[in-house]
């Protein structure tokens, strides 16, 4: 049996990297479109996955958010809309 393809993602900031290798068709699979490249389909995840951590820790933890968890909030979600062009009550069906 053949070794299953894979594609090397590279994640940068300003004083770090990252490399992350995820089999091929699997991004194939979520990919909205075939133009869609490797990097665009991950991330997309990574915004889905930040914005619905950040939102849980807002609005589904025990007590009122902290004003710094409800700020990253916002701007998580300013950023996830701007990337989108739907809001993420939008596109998951779920909001406050």
């Amino acid at each position: 049996m053949a070794e299953p393809e894979t594609v090397t993602l590279t994640l940068e900031s300003d004083d770090a990297t990252d490399e992350l290798e995820v089999p091929a068709t699997l991004v194939e699979m979520l990919a909205e479109s075939e133009d869609e490249s490797p990097p665009e389909v991950v991330g997309d995840i990574a915004m889905f996955g930040l914005a619905q951590r950040i939102h849980s820790a807002a609005h589904h933890s025990e007590g009122e958010p902290s004003d710094e968890v409800a700020e990253t909030e916002q701007l998580t979600l300013d950023l996830f809309e701007e990337r989108f062009g739907r809001s993420f009550a939008e596109l998951t069906g779920h909001s406050h």
